[in-house]
């Protein structure tokens, strides 16, 4: 699934200028993709535009987030320390943290990788339409084993 959503952001801007799912269900099987992959990708993506459609800023951006043994569990440590460190930075707000929060719930996967991880928060920004800065990108494209320490 995560292949797919990859070559979504890669290949389309924004969300919106994606085709509709039929459409786009067709594209990504003519590029080679797996019927189920197509269908877990697509119904992630889903549920990626409902929360968008949902996200609005809290008042109280101070507030601590406590994640519940069922988030620590499927997020791991890594994962979490991964989403304080955008927040730290002023990068991820709030509603945007819930929003990949959740989508990362629907993940079946336990712990979720933090490769896994850096794509859902990649595809949270671009179904807000919102692109990070380039040292987010660098954070979230680059393996820590492929950087130059100067």
């Amino acid at each position: 699934m995560f292949e797919v959503l990859v070559y979504l952001y890669e290949n389309y801007w924004q969300a919106n200028a994606c085709p509709d799912h039929r459409q786009l269900s067709r594209k990504l099987s003519a590029v080679g993709f797996e019927n189920e992959e197509i269908e877990d990708a697509l119904g992630w993506l889903a549920g990626l535009n409902e929360a968008a459609a949902n996200c609005a800023e809290t008042r109280d951006s101070s507030a601590l987030r406590v994640y519940s043994p069922g988030e620590q569990a499927k997020l791991g440590s890594a994962s979490i320390g991964f989403i304080s460190f955008l927040e730290s930075a002023g990068v991820l707000r709030p509603p945007m943290r819930e929003m990949v929060v959740d989508r990362a719930m629907a993940v079946s996967d336990a712990p979720l990788a933090l490769e896994d991880l850096k794509v859902i928060v990649l595809m949270v920004f671009w179904s807000l339409g919102e692109e990070p800065d380039a040292l987010i990108l660098d954070e979230l494209f680059v393996d820590d084993e492929d950087r130059l320490i100067h």
